[in-house]
């Protein structure tokens, strides 16, 4: 067999593996790939024993954080303007549009999941307060 009927075998091997598993399962890396695009970023910038700081990035389209709880009250500055949906455990739903440099707070063991709708990401400083 010459190389050049080799690589016909291997082309036809590969669509008879391709049509076998399915082309969709073929893609789902690239849609793993697209998916994990879509999920927030939150990174500590600095902690002591006094506050913790998060830079947190909510990209246009995250679809929900999961649910998850604050144990710590924390101050929330917004760095670019947007659009947050909260959804607490009980399914009470909040959109709260935020212009930048605006500020809020929240108490201490906060429970909710959070959705980003608007058409850009949404980027958020949080201060999280360790000690009275």
């Amino acid at each position: 067999m010459t190389l050049k009927n080799w690589g016909v075998l291997g082309l036809g091997m590969a669509i008879g593996v391709g049509a076998a598993v399915g082309v969709d399962r073929l893609a789902a890396p690239a849609a793993a790939q697209a998916a994990e695009a879509q999920k927030y970023e939150s990174r500590v910038v600095l902690e002591n024993d006094m506050v913790r700081v998060k830079d947190v990035t909510f990209p246009a389209g995250v679809a929900d954080t999961g649910m998850h709880t604050h144990d710590l009250a924390h101050v929330g500055v917004i760095l670019t303007p947007g659009s947050l949906r909260f959804t607490d455990p009980d399914g009470k739903v909040e959109v709260v549009e935020f212009a930048a440099g605006s500020v809020g707070f929240r108490e201490a063991n906060a429970r909710h999941m959070v959705a980003s709708g608007g058409p850009g990401a949404m980027r958020v400083i949080e201060v999280e307060i360790k000690r009275p």
